[in-house]
């Protein structure tokens, strides 16, 4: 099996995705996070939109609505896109409309794929595992921002392959995917540093949002799996599935 990068979401249209592809999407500040958050929580389905009028009609519908533009929370919400926000108490058995400014919007540009999965390096492990036990080839697809590459979506790739290479017989492909690797070796030592000069790191530090960036760097803290489920348009949790 192959494995591969898209950097960004304005690429995609140009790889040649085989259809039997398993595509884990990342946002890693913070839409991905927060979806396994909320899965954590006993969340029943996300529901990814890209539009604010989209999430604004479901909560007109009676759903709980998680919406996001430019890192702050949509007046209507009532959640933003902060992992902190979707506790136990507000969303267990719930299902919930959520748009962000990048990583819903990458969501509905793959869901032709096969399979399509949230990763995140909360998440990096059951991530890795469910890509061996699907036995297909994989596509990291970053959402970026605002279609441009970003730094913590690239390493979290550089992160799947390196797991995956050490897993099974997966071979990259691509120098995308050799950069990735690459930064990724380099910045695994101390991985909030490295990031510290990176775009978004900024944007959240401004917003006063440091222990959000501290949540989404925790590696492994989620058993969360979720897994777009094409006949819904609905986020649901894998390993509560079988």
């Amino acid at each position: 099996m192959t494995i591969d990068i898209c950097l960004s979401p304005a690429l995609y249209s140009f790889y040649d995705t085989d259809p039997q592809t398993t595509v884990v999407i990342v946002d890693v500040f913070r839409a991905s996070t927060t979806i396994c958050a909320a899965m954590d929580a006993g969340a029943k389905a996300i529901i990814p939109v890209k539009s604010v009028d989209e999430a604004q009609e479901y909560k007109a519908k009676g759903l709980l609505a998680g919406a996001e533009r430019n890192v702050a929370r949509c007046d209507f919400a009532d959640f933003g896109n902060s992992p902190y926000e979707y506790t136990a108490d507000r969303v267990q058995g719930k299902e919930i409309a959520f748009t962000t400014t990048n990583g819903t919007q990458a969501l509905k540009i793959a869901e032709n794929a096969d399979t399509i999965v949230i990763g995140a390096f909360t998440n990096l492990k059951v991530v890795t595992d469910y890509c061996v036990h699907k036995n297909q080839n994989v596509m990291v697809l970053c959402a970026g921002w605002n279609n441009k590459v970003n730094l913590e979506d690239t390493l979290f790739g550089g992160a799947l392959i390196e797991s995956l290479l050490l897993e099974k017989d997966f071979t990259l492909t691509g120098d995308a995917s050799l950069m990735a690797l690459s930064l990724w070796q380099e910045a695994k030592v101390d991985l909030k540093s490295y990031l510290s000069t990176s775009e978004h790191f900024d944007r959240l530090i401004k917003h006063g949002l440091e222990k959000d960036i501290d949540f989404c760097l925790k590696m492994n803290g989620s058993d969360a799996l979720p897994v777009y489920e094409k006949t819904t348009q609905k986020l649901l949790n894998y390993n509560l599935l079988l």
